[in-house]
This record gives structure tokens, C-alpha cells and sequence, in this order.
């Protein structure tokens, strides 16, 4: 068995309310002991982890319980030889909700962790309450991706070439250059990063450096993910299909996945409620968390029951 290098970092989202549970798998943001309230679960993105949820769950978490967890192959949960696939941690995600959590949830997902979310939704409907997908990542057919983006992909996505470049990079660039690096990419304003945010999210790039091959997990993940986006006529399936309440919020300059493939998504399934935040980037929790927060705690509050219409109605306003 591999063992973990000792340097592992420890409470990375405690400033937020977070502790961490499960070896690290789990970062609990607690709840109200009263709470009738479904569960909120937060799924990450490529590369992310629960910190990239410290903006909005410490305000979920006065309504409702609400964890976070990290995806084998990130954050504070080494894959250890496990696929780290989207399909594969859709099913991880789905014994979590059961053995875990041990009721049906709301999940939130964040680009890859709003397809992870999907493919569970489609496969364990009963699990699911609703969906709240935050630039998920999405097909865009006929659109013109991001150059910087879609070359960096198209390398990732060729054995021994995709290995090749993110050693490399990962060799060339400090662990602060990084993640400032992806704050870049991710943020359409990078001045809006959160700067404790930041340096804990430094913390722990600088402990996944140290364990074994974390090239492999992060391209297990990426590959699958284009795989899916390649099958098109069955992810489009899945959204069309898809029966539990949604919300989709979406930046309008994210550069990873642009609005016009959230606008697209959304045609195809008209019951879903929009939400697209003006000049916001890929990851709209962490640039504009109170806009994010706008949307999602009405939503959430129409489907706790009875007596939340006013709620509903304002976020149907609102999208």
C-alpha cells in the first residue's frame, strides 16, 4: 500500500466552518440540529477541491446540514490506484450519499462536478432531491472554444503527451505560480480571489506535489470528462431526461466552458431555472459568492416544502 507523505495538510477550511472527517474525503460544514431541510452536498470541478466551496457553504450551512467532499485523486484524497473517471466517481459519489450522508441530497456541482452530479442523478434518481449545476461542464457543438484552453486540453487528452506536459509544468512553476495560474483561468477578474483562499489552496498544491504520480489522477479525470463531452447524444440525454428540479448558474466570460453551451443545455430540458452572472468566470462560488448565494439559497428553500413559494417565485424572478 502507498503510504502518504507526513506533511499532510490539516484543517485547510476551518477558517470557513469546515472539519475535516473521513481521512480528509470529507469536509463537514455542519447545520442546524432542527433542520428538516435535504442535505447539500458540494461536488468540485478538474483540479479543484472543498475549498473551492469556503465562499458560499458557511452561509448554506445556517439552513441546512452541508458537506463537501474531495474526489479520489484531489484535494485532501489521494486516489491510492483508484480511477479517478468521472464514471467512477459518480459511483463513489453515489455510495457517499448512501452510506454517508444516508438520505437523499441536493448536490451542487462545479464544472466536472456538475457532470459527476448528472451522471448520478441519471443513474440513482431516488438520491437525488435537485441539482444546482455552477458552469458545469457541457458540450458545445459548433461553437468556438477558447484557443489557450482547447490546445491545452487536445495534449491532455494524448498518452504520453499529456503526461509529458503536466510534468513539466508542474516541475517549471511553484506551487503559488500554479494555483495563481489557474485562478487566471478560472476567475474573469483574478483581483477578486480570495487572498486566504488562495494561500490555503497553496498549502495544499504543495502537499499534492509530494504524493505519488498526481499527474495520472488529474488526467484519469480529464480524459474521461472529454470523453463524455465527446458522446454528446447521451450526455444530451441525460440533461434532457433528467426529471429533479435544476438550477444552472453560469459566468457569462467563463473561458472553460462558455455561457453559450450553459444557454444550450438549457434549451434542451425547459424546466430548468437559469441563472447567467454578467462578467463572471468559471467559478463564480469563489469570484462573486454573495451572487451565487442569491440564486441558490431561494432555490434551495422551494424545494424544503410547503410554505416556501414566495421563495420559489424569487427565484424564478431572479433566473
Amino acid at each position: 500500500m502507498t503510504s502518504l507523505p507526513s506533511t499532510r495538510p490539516v484543517a485547510l477550511a476551518s477558517p470557513w466552518g469546515g472539519v475535516e472527517r473521513a481521512g480528509g474525503l470529507l469536509v463537514d460544514f455542519g447545520g442546524p440540529e432542527a433542520s428538516s431541510a435535504p442535505p447539500v452536498v458540494l461536488v468540485h470541478g478538474l483540479g479543484g477541491s472543498h475549498l473551492n466551496w469556503v465562499g458560499i457553504a458557511p452561509a448554506l450551512a445556517e439552513h441546512r446540514r452541508v458537506v463537501a467532499l474531495d474526489l479520489p485523486g484531489f484535494g485532501l484524497t489521494p486516489a491510492l490506484g483508484r480511477d479517478t473517471s468521472v464514471n467512477h466517481n459518480a459511483a463513489l459519489l453515489s455510495r457517499f450519499v448512501h452510506e454517508v450522508v444516508g438520505e437523499p441530497v441536493v448536490l451542487v456541482g462545479n464544472s466536472m462536478g456538475g457532470m459527476v452530479s448528472l451522471l448520478l442523478a441519471d443513474r440513482r434518481p431516488e438520491q437525488v432531491v435537485g441539482l444546482a449545476l455552477v458552469d458545469p461542464a457541457l458540450p458545445n457543438p459548433g461553437a468556438r472554444p477558447d484557443p489557450q484552453v482547447a490546445a491545452t486540453f487536445a495534449l491532455y487528452a494524448v498518452p504520453r503527451v499529456g503526461e509529458l506536459v503536466l510534468t513539466r509544468y508542474n516541475s517549471r512553476f511553484s506551487d503559488r505560480q500554479r494555483v495563481l495560474g489557474t485562478v487566471a483561468l478560472c476567475f474573469a477578474d483574478p483581483s477578486r480571489a480570495d487572498r486566504d483562499v488562495v494561500e490555503a489552496g497553496i498549502e495544499l498544491a504543495a502537499w499534492r506535489r509530494s504524493l505519488p504520480d498526481p499527474e495520472s489522477e488529474f488526467l484519469g479525470a480529464a480524459r474521461s470528462l472529454l470523453r463524455v463531452l465527446r458522446g454528446r447524444r447521451e450526455y444530451d440525454r441525460i440533461m434532457r431526461d433528467l426529471r429533479a428540479p435544476v438550477l444552472l448558474i453560469h459566468g457569462t466570460r467563463d473561458r472553460l466552458v462558455p455561457v453559450s453551451a450553459a444557454r444550450r443545455a438549457a434549451r434542451l430540458n425547459p424546466t430548468w431555472r437559469t441563472a447567467y452572472l454578467d462578467g463572471m468566470g468559471h467559478t463564480p462560488q469563489l469570484e462573486a459568492p454573495e451572487d451565487v448565494l442569491g440564486h441558490l439559497q431561494p432555490w434551495l428553500d422551494s424545494l424544503d416544502g410547503p410554505g416556501t413559494s414566495d421563495s420559489a417565485d424569487a427565484a424564478d424572478a431572479a433566473g
